[in-house]
C-alpha cells in the first residue's frame, strides 16, 4: 500500500513543501511519482519519515539526520537509540520544569513575605538546563556566528560559561515577565531585549530587519522554539513580539 503526498502530509503535520524538501536533498525520496507527478510513499518512507522527526524533536540537524540514515542502521535498532534519546530528553525537560517551578514558588513567597529573593545555591537556578544547546543559535546568521566563534575562541572556560549562564539566565527572568502577565512592549520585557540587542551588537552591527529575522526564529526554528517553550509555554512567541515591538520603537 502506498499514500500520495497530500495523504503523508496530513497524518505527519509535515507540509507537502518540506516533504518534497526532503525528496530533493535525498533526505527522504518517495516509493514512486505517478504518472500525473505525485509523490507517493510506502510504509518503509513512513519509518523514514519518523525516524526524521523524532531526531528534529531530538534538535538534530538534517545534515546529521542524512549521515545517520545513510548509515543503514537496522530499524529497530535505530528506534532503540532514539527512544532512550528521548527517554533522557523527557527526564532533562522534566528536571527542567522542577527548576522553574521552584524558582516561581521561592519569587512568589518572597514577594509575599515582602523581602527580595536571597538565593542560598545559585547553581540550582540552572539544573536541567544544558546551554550547549542555544551554542548554534545563530547558524541561520551565518555572519553572525562567525562573529560569536570568534569572540568564543579568545575567552577561556569560566568566562563562555558565564556567558551560557547569563544567556539562560535571561530567558528565565523573561519567562517571569511572561508568567506576571507583562505585555511584549513593556519597559521591563524592553529592557531584557535591549540587553539581548547590545551583546548582539558587540559582535557585529545588526540592523532592525536582522533583529526581527532573528526573533521571528525563535518561533520558526524549531530547535530554537523548543528551548524557549521547555522554560515557559508561549516565550518564543513572546521573545519574537518583544523584539519586534524593540525594532519598532527604538530601531526604526
Amino acid at each position: 500500500m502506498d499514500w500520495p503526498i497530500s495523504e503523508v502530509a496530513r497524518m505527519s503535520g509535515v507540509t507537502a513543501r518540506t516533504l518534497r524538501h526532503y525528496d530533493e536533498t535525498g533526505l527522504l525520496p518517495p516509493a514512486r511519482i505517478g504518472a500525473n507527478g505525485h509523490r507517493y510513499y510506502e510504509e518503509h518512507q513512513l519509518l523514514l519519515l519518523q525516524q526524521i522527526l523524532v531526531l528534529r524533536a531530538l534538535g538534530v540537524g538534517l545534515p546529521e539526520i542524512g549521515r545517520i540514515l545513510a548509515a543503514r542502521v537496522d530499524e529497530v535498532d535505530a528506534l532503540r537509540g532514539h527512544h532512550q534519546r528521548l527517554l533522557a530528553e523527557r527526564d532533562r525537560l522534566d528536571a527542567l520544569a522542577d527548576t522553574v517551578s521552584r524558582t516561581i514558588a521561592e519569587l512568589e513567597q518572597s514577594r509575599k513575605d515582602g523581602n527580595p529573593m536571597t538565593i542560598n545555591r545559585p547553581e540550582n537556578l540552572f539544573e536541567g538546563i544544558q546551554p550547549s544547546q542555544y551554542e548554534d543559535s545563530l547558524r541561520d546568521f551565518s555572519e553572525l556566528a562567525e562573529a560569536a566563534t570568534r569572540r568564543t575562541a579568545t575567552m577561556g572556560p569560566a568566562e563562555v560559561e558565564a556567558g551560557q549562564r547569563e544567556r539562560t539566565a535571561q530567558m528565565i527572568r523573561l519567562a517571569e515577565l511572561l508568567t506576571a502577565g507583562l505585555p511584549a512592549d513593556a519597559e521591563p520585557v524592553q529592557a531584557e531585549v535591549d540587553a539581548q540587542y547590545r551583546a548582539l551588537m558587540e559582535l557585529r552591527a545588526v540592523s532592525a530587519e536582522e533583529y526581527r529575522a532573528i526573533g521571528r526564529s525563535c518561533v520558526d526554528n524549531e530547535t530554537w522554539r523548543t528551548a524557549y517553550e521547555a522554560i515557559a509555554p508561549g516565550l518564543a512567541a513572546y521573545q519574537r513580539d518583544a523584539i519586534e515591538a524593540y525594532a519598532t520603537s527604538r530601531l526604526t
